[in-house]
């Protein structure tokens, strides 16, 4: 992983699964069912959403269900080209930006910015700029919704990747302005921990 860019890895990634030479842990086939049970009711008519580090596109293509105008990035410009083919008369906007650097339009744009498990694909010392990135893209009366594997926050950090949130982490997604809706810690059986966490901004 690069130091510099702990993202730059993943457009590897998506290259040798491409060619059949690589599997991709975090693809399921299907969007995160954390999501998926959240979004059950959601109505999305008339709304911007930011789908973060799409990947190759099922968390999107379900918020775009929802009536969402969606727009997903991911840092690998394989992972996009791969989720345009694999949805090809998909509605959502796919496109190829870095969450360390995101466009500065994206500020406050976002009735609905939903980050599923890419934060904790990078390395603690890139954590709260990422953090700090995904909740200024939330807009003025937006909702934030944040899918992570936990981990407590007494311990060692673990030697990664992944790198799972402490719920201080998960908690900071509400210093840039945002306001706790619901903070869930949420066990299964043979499962990670994981967290699901609601913001607004007022």
């Amino acid at each position: 992983m690069d130091e510099s860019d702990p993202t730059e890895i993943f457009e590897r990634m998506y290259v040798a699964a491409a060619d059949g030479h690589g599997a991709l842990p975090w693809d399921r086939g299907g969007p995160h069912p954390l999501l998926e049970e959240w979004a059950r009711d959601a109505e999305g008519a008339g709304r911007r959403a930011l789908v973060v580090g799409s990947g190759l596109g099922p968390d999107a293509e379900l918020i775009a269900e929802r009536g969402f105008d969606v727009l997903g990035f991911d840092a690998s410009s394989t992972a996009i080209a791969l989720a345009r083919r694999r949805f090809a008369d998909s509605v959502v906007d796919y496109r190829v930006a870095n969450l360390l650097d995101p466009p500065a339009q994206w500020r406050g744009a976002f009735d609905l910015v939903v980050e599923s498990l890419t934060v904790q694909s990078m390395p603690l010392e890139f954590h709260a700029e990422a953090i700090a990135n995904v909740a200024m893209a939330v807009a003025p009366g937006g909702t934030l919704l944040v899918v992570a594997t936990a981990r407590d926050d007494a311990g060692d950090p673990p030697d990664g990747p992944p790198w799972p949130l402490t719920r201080a982490e998960v908690e900071a997604f509400g210093r840039h302005g945002l306001q706790p809706v619901r903070i869930e810690a949420i066990r299964a059986p043979d499962t990670p921990a994981r967290w699901r966490a609601e913001f607004r901004r007022p």
